[in-house]
């Protein structure tokens, strides 16, 4: 039937240019963000599921950065630690000289003097070994390490604290001075020693774990992101082909359509 009211061969070429271009519009709106999807009307389950992989990437990158500053506090300790340990051995070697009974007042007194500055400085080290406020070898029993381990902030890798200082249960045997040195002072200092590098051997074990689970953190992070990649990422090679090939369908519809535009004038010729 002709009818100049009803063209329905505009339509169906109007309603094929409609779905065209919608389809370009979807192949340019993925050429740009670079997202196949890119919101919950394009695969809403697939975006739940790269929403919560997102929400896990953000939660191990708040995790990285508690290890990181872990790392940072145990590192500053094990600095200290290790100085500390170095003062305790030229304690020692003082300790041991002025144990010789031919000693006479003066020199005894200059390696006592030696010996105090030397302990003095342990004080010194472990009040300053802090970082952010956080100190794990300062006098008394505050600061300690608890870095995240997961995103669900359910476990964490622990650091404890160790006082070395000269009033600390490892070091306060020793003796404050060397007026007078036994034999029994140098077994004391020996076992002091023994007993910060125990500590700072600790703390390194501690820094080591911190820094072991920080690697595993960042390459679970990257296997995660890579799988969100996958599930939304656009392959861009494919699109493009297709951003090509729908812009031909594009100028072919808006053919199509001129086309059937033209009919209605085809009658015309009848009344002629």
């Amino acid at each position: 039937m002709f009818s100049i009211n009803t063209n329905v061969g505009a339509m169906i070429a109007l309603q094929s240019l409609n779905l065209v271009n919608r389809e370009l519009f979807e192949v340019q709106r993925r050429i740009s963000t670079g997202l196949k999807i890119s919101s919950p009307k394009d695969n809403g389950a697939v975006w739940a599921i790269a929403q919560g992989q997102r929400a896990e990437v953000r939660g191990l990158s708040a995790v990285t950065s508690s290890l990181q500053r872990g790392q940072s506090i145990v590192d500053v300790a094990l600095n200290g630690g290790e100085e500390i340990s170095d003062l305790l051995t030229q304690m020692k070697e003082k300790m041991l000289a002025a144990s010789d009974a031919s000693l006479n007042a003066t020199e005894r007194s200059a390696l006592s003097a030696d010996y105090v500055a030397l302990r003095s400085q342990i004080d010194r080290i472990a009040s300053n070994a802090t970082f952010g406020g956080v100190s794990l070898i300062s006098s008394g029993s505050t600061g300690n390490v608890r870095a995240l381990a997961n995103a669900a902030g359910t476990d964490t890798i622990n650091v404890d604290h160790v006082d070395l200082s000269t009033t600390g249960g490892l070091i306060s045997g020793t003796l404050a001075d060397l007026t007078t040195v036994t034999a029994a002072d140098l077994t004391n200092l020996d076992n002091a020693l023994k007993g910060v590098n125990g500590a700072v051997a600790k703390l390194g074990t501690g820094a080591k774990a911190l820094e072991r689970h920080e690697t595993f953190i960042g390459k679970l992070s990257d296997t995660l992101e890579a799988s969100i990649g996958r599930l939304v990422d656009a392959d861009l090679a494919k699109e493009s082909a297709r951003f090509q090939a729908l812009q031909v369908k594009q100028q072919l519809a808006i053919q199509a359509l001129s086309i059937a535009n033209q009919q209605p004038q085809l009658l015309l010729q009848l009344f002629r």
